[in-house]
């Protein structure tokens, strides 16, 4: 006698597994421009290295003799996997199983493969389409499985909301990286699960996230929108509920993996080196003229620091929103590093609130993490005028200097051009070292000298017979003062450099800062704020 039968059992319902809801709903989710979880995950993960958990979770219909007629599937699939040789935990709601809906779960997957990454100390990628078990009325009055011989009957009843493994999910954000990819209509838990993460995306046309679907937004705000009007990827790509934007789930794919490139597995790990490919003492000239000496003209950040970190490294973050402000991460003679900077042609690279918010997650993504960060610091003060004040950008920029002062992840400052006000005093935590090195455009104060002299000379310029010639007097006597060389002779600007040494500064910069960082690894004790 062997076990070849149950071998057989184990086999055939693996096999009911794989056809998840059935070919009808598998063509649907195909028309619908979207793949299945497992063509997802198989699009993801290195070929091969999916190794499931819990295939054999499902709803099984029995006939009178008690075999097995068949098995419909949880609609969560999950199980360890690797990306670029890496070992992670991959999991996503299977919409072809009643459209990912809670009341076809089984015995909390979903929570499970959460305890799966955090215990096993491994980053965790979700892929969320539909409500990701969330709530469904139907399972008041109705047998949620459909009938057959399940034993289960309708609820009859209602309940408190919880989230069910919420405290695992919260916890987590301080130890692992978690990505999540929102890449179907995503609604209630399934929202909150897409946002609640260090990294998320949506897939042009055929992603939305909202708290509540268009029909229950038409009983209940007499809004009658589409999906797209309600919560599609020209909202969220706006408005930073969605980090990156992909026009295919391909591209999404792709997103995940190179994002994943510059996180460590854990907190208690540092990020890993790629091999260097480009000449950390590579001298750019252009750069001696990418600055205008026209204060008031902008250029094109991206080209700076194209030129100064390695070639073709930075990975944008956030680019659809919070515009005046530029982040993502890069490398730096092989080891990733955070980047901040500014963007002069959005508010001359002033300081919004949305600016303000995107900082605020880039550090403590970098903090969490042992990202070495870089600010390549262009910083005019905070977004004033009535626009300004209603946006509360005083509060939300506070909230991104409290996290920059709050990092103990090494940091260095590149001072570009201008550092003006409280925002341009956030430039570093200037009560620690507060590494910097300017360029010779820098220009600094408590506020531009221009607007300055409006502020401080209002009276005498009222009262003055020819106001212009007043101002310009005033104006060429602080322009002779306001010169980073008088500031540097103060030993108020530690270093200024040759614009072109900037990368082999920071080449030589990043590997002490990773030697630094190796002595103090573990979650942060403020936690990450999603």
């Amino acid at each position: 006698m062997t076990w070849e039968p149950e071998i057989e059992e184990i086999q055939r319902r693996v096999a009911f597994a794989r056809e998840m809801g059935g070919p009808e709903n598998v063509e649907r989710q195909h028309a619908n421009g979207k793949l299945t979880i497992r063509e997802r995950i198989d699009g993801l993960v290195d070929a091969g290295s999916f190794d499931e958990t819990g295939v054999l979770a499902g709803r099984a219909e029995y006939d009178e003799a008690g075999n097995v007629v068949s098995v419909r599937p949880a609609n969560f699939v999950m199980g360890f996997a690797r990306i670029d040789g890496r070992r992670v935990v991959v999991g996503g709601d299977d919409f072809t199983v009643r459209g990912g809906a809670a009341d076809a779960s089984i015995g909390g997957k979903q929570i499970y493969a959460e305890k799966m990454a955090r215990e096993t100390r491994m980053p965790i990628v979700r892929f969320v389409d539909g409500t990701g078990g969330g709530g469904s009325v139907r399972t008041l009055i109705e047998d949620p499985h459909g009938g057959g011989n399940t034993g289960r009957k309708a609820a009859g009843y209602t309940y408190v909301p919880a989230n069910p493994g919420w405290d695992t999910i919260v916890a987590m954000l301080n130890e692992v990286p978690v990505v999540s990819a929102a890449l179907g209509s995503v609604a209630g838990l399934g929202a909150a699960r897409a946002v609640t993460c260090h990294w998320n995306i949506m897939v042009k046309d055929t992603s939305q996230i909202f708290v509540a679907g268009p029909p229950v937004v038409s009983y209940g705000m007499s809004e009658d929108v589409t999906k797209e009007e309600l919560g599609g990827s020209d909202i969220h790509y706006h408005n930073g509920v969605t980090d990156n934007l992909a026009e295919t789930e391909e591209e999404a794919f792709q997103q995940i993996r190179r994002f994943l490139s510059y996180m460590p597995q854990n907190a208690w790990e540092q990020p890993p080196r790629a091999q260097p490919t480009d000449d950390p003492q590579r001298r750019d000239n252009w750069l001696l003229s990418a600055i205008p000496r026209d204060r008031r003209r902008p250029y094109k950040i991206r080209q700076v620091l194209a030129s100064v970190l390695d070639a073709d490294s930075f990975f944008e973050i956030g680019a659809g929103w919070g515009r005046s402000v530029v982040t993502g991460l890069a490398r730096l003679d092989g080891y990733p590093v955070g980047v901040i900077s500014n963007d002069p042609y959005y508010y001359g690279g002033g300081l919004t609130a949305d600016g303000s918010e995107k900082i605020e997650r880039l550090v403590d993504l970098c903090d969490t993490f042992h990202i070495p960060a870089v600010n390549f610091a262009d910083q005019p003060g905070f977004v004033i005028g009535t626009e300004g004040e209603r946006a509360a950008t005083i509060r939300k920029g506070a909230r991104a200097l409290a996290a920059i002062f709050q990092a103990r992840v090494p940091w260095v400052t590149i001072l570009l051009r201008r550092a003006f006000g409280v925002a341009g005093a956030g430039h570093a935590n200037t009560g620690g070292l507060n590494l910097r090195y300017a360029w010779p455009s820098g220009d600094w104060g408590s506020l531009p000298v221009e607007g300055g002299i409006e502020a401080a000379y209002r009276r005498d310029l009222a009262a003055a017979e020819d106001p212009a010639a007043l101002r310009n007097s005033l104006l060429e006597r602080m322009n002779a003062v306001r010169s980073p060389f008088r500031t540097a002779e103060a030993f108020g600007i530690e270093h200024l450099i040759d614009p072109r040494d900037t990368r082999p500064i920071l080449c030589n910069w990043v590997e002490q800062a990773y030697r630094v960082e190796s002595t103090r690894l573990g979650p942060r004790t403020h936690g990450y704020r999603p």
